[in-house]
């Protein structure tokens, strides 16, 4: 059975910068798509960063502020965040799906993580 355990949310004003964990367990994640997802309140879940292989990609709201990358040895994917704006505030989420492939589609995943609370102040 897979886990996913997100952490590192937090508070952080205008411009500052978090970054995410997302400890896994019950799947190698470098053998599998992994995406960080976010939703904020009174909107749906949308996609953030998807890492496959050695590719990432990155919706266009966040390209250029966030950065994923992934600790084999810990099984462990990351979402560095930074230059954050209000508008980043949401719910964010570790998901994993059963193959390799860029789906932005969160259907395209089976595991998810519980979620870790992202707040930016203006």
């Amino acid at each position: 059975q897979v886990q996913l355990v997100e952490s590192g949310g937090g508070l952080v004003q205008a411009g500052g910068s978090l970054r995410l964990s997302c400890a896994a367990s019950g799947r190698t994640i470098s053998n599998y798509a992994m995406g960080w997802f976010r939703q904020a309140p009174g909107k749906e879940r949308e996609y953030v960063a998807i890492r496959s292989g050695s590719t990432t990609v990155y919706a266009d709201s966040v390209k250029g502020r966030f950065t994923v990358s992934r600790d084999n040895a810990k099984n462990t994917l990351y979402l560095q965040m930074s230059g954050l704006k209000p508008e980043d505030t949401a719910v964010y989420y570790c998901a994993s799906a059963a193959r390799l492939g860029l789906t932005v589609r969160a259907t395209g995943y089976d595991s998810w993580g519980q979620g870790t609370q992202v707040t930016v102040s203006s």
